[in-house]
């Protein structure tokens, strides 16, 4: 990582600090509350709710939803810098939002490849980026084209709108109970169709770029999925080849320049063996703080909330090296019938607590859902398999998944 020289940005705030608007109230929102009163930025948040996880820490929190453009631009007038806790706020609005002198990081040209996956790939391609083999598909003739010529099964997305496993059918053949699904999805346009990698394990390569141009990347870690819910994520990736993983942060870093990310750019990707050699193939994308990132508040020196705002507001970066070998983040789920105990999760702090002081624990204010990540859990330390053993046990045990 480079710093470069900055003179200080011309803000009109008391003290020449900015302001940075976030639009969405989630938990990456609520995240960032920490490192941006470090910062001395003052944040605010758009929020869906006066009870979203956001708008509980930070202030102001005007409501508005994500694609009314009156909201958003009421609410650009007051930042310095406009960024995102996910990606759906439609293009053009972001697109009014620029014409009228608003700061957007990342900007329409950039974000639109984390909001369509087909756009997405295009691109990728274009730049020379392994993938998947993919197809867009308008109907159930051209899945089976995919289908035989990619071998089954495979693996159909909607273009917008899907996380967490949602807005993804496995298809096991040209016929099956999937088609109701995908009748459906195809009547509001075509479809993405990818071969089902045969991966070894899920990765993902974190990195940050600035409008000036100065990046910054994480180790690439490795992410365990359950339910197209992630799990837990271990930084650094374990016995992953010292070439492998900088040719994954070269990617990312590529990635980024060639579409003109401004801010975290998280880069979801597989491992595979392929013709006797190992290599990666890109996933997803999502330019924002990410699930994959959660690690870094307290395992990097650098968290990816306080590089993020870094980023956007065109600040010198910080140093993302690890603070410990090994740092195991596991995320908090709800349960689908939490027992009376499991509904009172600040209670779960004093066995936590008690257990193991050193483990870092970080909830969101959200209520129980089943599936629904509620928080997360971060320990580190010399020995990867105790603190493995760690953080799963302080997950599990406000989860309501263990009594002891």
């Amino acid at each position: 990582m480079t710093t470069q020289p900055h003179d200080p940005p011309p803000y009109a705030r008391p003290g020449g600090f900015p302001v940075v608007g976030v639009v969405g109230g989630g938990q990456l929102a609520r995240m960032m509350q920490p490192p941006a009163v470090a910062l001395g930025v003052r944040l605010q948040v758009l929020a869906e709710s006066p009870a979203a996880s956001a708008a509980q820490v930070i202030n102001p929190a005007p409501l508005g939803a994500a694609d009314d453009l009156d909201a958003l631009r009421r609410f650009a007038a007051e930042c310095d810098a406009v960024t995102f806790d996910h990606e759906h706020v439609p293009t053009e609005h972001l697109r009014a939002l620029q014409e009228a002198g608003a700061s957007v990081q990342p900007g329409p040209d950039a974000l639109v490849h984390a909001q369509d996956k087909i756009v997405m790939r295009r691109r990728l391609t274009a730049l020379g980026v392994p993938c998947p083999r993919w197809a867009e598909v308008a109907d159930a003739a051209g899945l089976r084209r995919f289908g035989d010529e990619t071998g089954w099964p495979v693996v159909l997305k909607t273009p917008r709108g899907g996380y967490d496993g949602k807005g993804v059918l496995v298809v096991d053949g040209p016929e099956g109970d999937w088609r109701a699904t995908a009748d459906a999805w195809w009547e509001r346009g075509p479809l993405l169709a990818e071969e089902r990698v045969d991966f070894t394990r899920e990765l993902a390569a974190l990195v940050a770029r600035s409008p000036s141009g100065q990046a910054a990347a994480w180790p690439v870690v490795q992410t365990v999925q359950a339910g197209g819910v992630c799990r837990e994520v271990v930084a650094p990736a374990p016995d992953l080849d010292p070439g492998l993983a900088a040719g994954a942060t070269d990617t990312a870093l590529r990635i980024a320049e060639g579409l003109g990310v401004t801010g975290v750019l998280a880069v979801e990707m597989f491992e595979v063996q392929r013709d006797g050699r190992t290599e990666v193939l890109v996933n997803e994308l999502a330019m924002r703080p990410h699930n994959s990132g959660h690690w870094s508040i307290d395992g990097s020196v650098t968290s990816q909330f306080e590089q993020h705002l870094r980023a956007v507001l065109d600040l010198p970066l910080g140093d993302p090296r690890p603070r410990a070998p090994w740092t195991v983040m596991v995320n908090v789920l709800g349960r689908r019938d939490p027992e009376p105990r499991h509904l009172d999760l600040f209670r779960s702090y004093l066995h936590v607590m008690a257990h193991d002081p050193a483990v870092k624990v970080h909830l969101y204010g959200k209520e129980q859902r089943a599936g629904r990540k509620l928080g997360h859990v971060t320990a580190y330390g010399d020995d990867l398999d105790a603190v493995l053993d760690r953080a799963r046990h302080a997950a599990a045990f406000i989860a309501g998944e263990i009594d002891a």
